[in-house]
């Protein structure tokens, strides 16, 4: 392996762009070599963020100005859609870690339901790999494109992926309330809502229909090998960053809430980044906020066959940045844990 990697970010201004940045510029094997948005070009980043500060960083410029020769990786933190067209440009040197939703779902037409357009790079797609950096670990070295999932989709995947594998929960009746700070909906929040007092309320949205419902079926049917639809809703809440997903489950055969705990505990036993609270006890965001953690509560429901999963991330690095990097150090064969604590 090269001693450094020359990384390209492009949405460098965005929320997700800005926490990149901030991960890979203490990243002791990472030069950023270029930081790429259609805006502002020319300027300098700390216009966006007073807190990145370093002196060495790249002026904003276009992507169409980047010499590929010698950069070995590309974040794209863009709009859906924009990543289809930027891979068609880069060589087979480099690899592409996507944050949008771009490669996450497995079939075109699914794709075009959800997102509303039809994926400009079909042949691509089923070439890729949706990665979980818990569940993927041994195979991201082998991919030139690697989709990090969605902030929502991480929160709800990380504790039920186990316990689907090991077939302890009813998948026909998996209820998620979720709820994120208002950086989940990016910078254009004020266009994309129209809710009263936005800023001062709790509000829920995507009832029904949300676009994430698309790769957790995916994913968790995968698993199950089995048609998995389960009942989501996501809300807005009155504070910047964090996620938390309170998740409802049956329970199968005699499986209660404190076999599901061990069984949690010991399956993320060796993942660092997966905290397991302490049994029954109720957690919040505030141990997770500015970190790469995933932390996870299970409790106990007053009907014994039902149990209460509670899983606790901050959107913009696990559920975003954060995970991305943790990827890139895996797919690079260095340490899962460079630059992220």
């Amino acid at each position: 392996m090269k001693d450094s990697l020359n990384a390209v970010i492009a949405g460098a201004t965005g929320y997700i762009g800005l926490e990149l940045i901030k991960i890979l510029s203490r990243h002791p094997k990472v030069k950023i070599s270029y930081l790429c948005a259609t805006k502002s070009i020319g300027k300098s980043i700390n216009s966006f963020d007073k807190k990145i500060n370093k002196k060495n960083l790249p002026k904003i410029s276009r992507i169409t100005n980047v010499n590929w020769k010698n950069i070995d990786v590309l974040f794209t933190a863009l709009p859906n859609g924009e990543a289809q067209k930027i891979c068609r440009l880069i060589p087979r040197h480099t690899k592409l870690i996507d944050l949008s939703a771009d490669f996450r779902i497995n079939d075109h037409k699914l794709y075009k339901k959800w997102y509303g357009v039809d994926h400009k790079y079909k042949k691509i797609i089923n070439k890729t790999i949706y990665a979980i950096t818990e569940f993927s670990k041994h195979d991201l070295s082998k991919y030139k494109i690697i989709s990090c999932p969605g902030c929502y989709p991480t929160s709800v995947q990380i504790p039920l992926i186990p316990l689907i594998k090991k077939k302890v929960i009813n998948t026909k009746n998996i209820i998620i309330d979720s709820k994120s700070g208002y950086s989940g909906a990016g910078r254009k929040i004020k266009k994309k809502f129209n809710f009263k007092n936005l800023f001062n309320s709790v509000s829920a949205y995507g009832v029904g229909f949300h676009r994430h419902m698309a790769e957790i079926d995916q994913e968790l049917s995968k698993v199950a090998k089995s048609k998995i639809n389960v009942s989501f809703t996501p809300h807005l809440i009155p504070m910047f960053r964090g996620i938390l997903s309170t998740i409802y489950l049956d329970t199968r055969g005699k499986t209660n809430a404190k076999k599901i705990y061990n069984l949690l505990k010991k399956y993320h036993k060796n993942n660092f980044f997966v905290k397991i609270a302490k049994y029954n006890t109720p957690i919040g965001t505030g141990d997770i906020i500015n970190t790469n953690y995933c932390k996870i509560s299970i409790c106990e429901n007053r009907k014994k066959d039902k149990i209460i999963i509670i899983s606790a991330l901050d959107n913009l690095i696990k559920g975003g940045s954060g995970q991305a990097v943790q990827n890139m150090n895996i797919a690079f064969k260095m340490k899962e844990t460079l630059g992220l604590v």
